[in-house]
């Protein structure tokens, strides 16, 4: 039988993270944002003045994309880039005011979310998700997991 991927957990990982950045999509557009463009600011109200690659490390990102983010949020006043004083060839990036404002509205926004992707789920089950998330990215993260061979979700039982 062949293997059956919408039984997977990667598949209803992938697919809960489809439906996340649909949804966060939503608030944030209401905001004037688009997904990813608020990890930007975030990463910036946690330390200012970071340098494009410094940017594109902390967000798991190549260059390029941190570079097309910080001119788009340059171009609506959220942003602005500097050159580092320490070496003029890099540029620093910093928030503006508007940019720190907007920190509220991405919290509020991600509360919002968060409340609607683990309604009906408890305490106990939130910070087991938590928990299992972390492992998974470390997992993907590091490259060492060993394939064991048991693939449990190969056959289907015939009906």
């Amino acid at each position: 039988m062949a293997f059956n991927y919408r039984k997977s957990i990667t598949y209803r990982l992938a697919q809960a993270a489809k439906a996340h950045r649909a949804r966060s999509g939503a608030h944030l557009s209401r905001i004037g944002l688009h997904p990813g463009q608020e990890s930007v600011l975030k990463a910036l109200a946690d330390i200012d003045g970071q340098t494009m690659s410094q940017l594109a490390q902390s967000l798991s990102v190549q260059p390029p994309t941190v570079t097309k983010m910080i001119t788009r949020l340059s171009a609506q006043g959220l942003v602005r880039r500097a050159a580092s004083e320490a070496d003029g060839r890099l540029a620093r990036v910093h928030l503006t005011e508007e940019g720190r404002n907007r920190i509220e509205d991405v919290d509020t926004a991600w509360k919002r979310l968060e409340k609607e992707a683990l309604a009906g789920l408890d305490d106990k089950d939130r910070k087991r998700i938590r928990r299992l998330l972390r492992d998974i990215e470390r997992n993907l993260t590091s490259g060492t997991v060993d394939d064991d061979g048991d693939d449990d979700l190969e056959e289907e039982p015939a009906e």
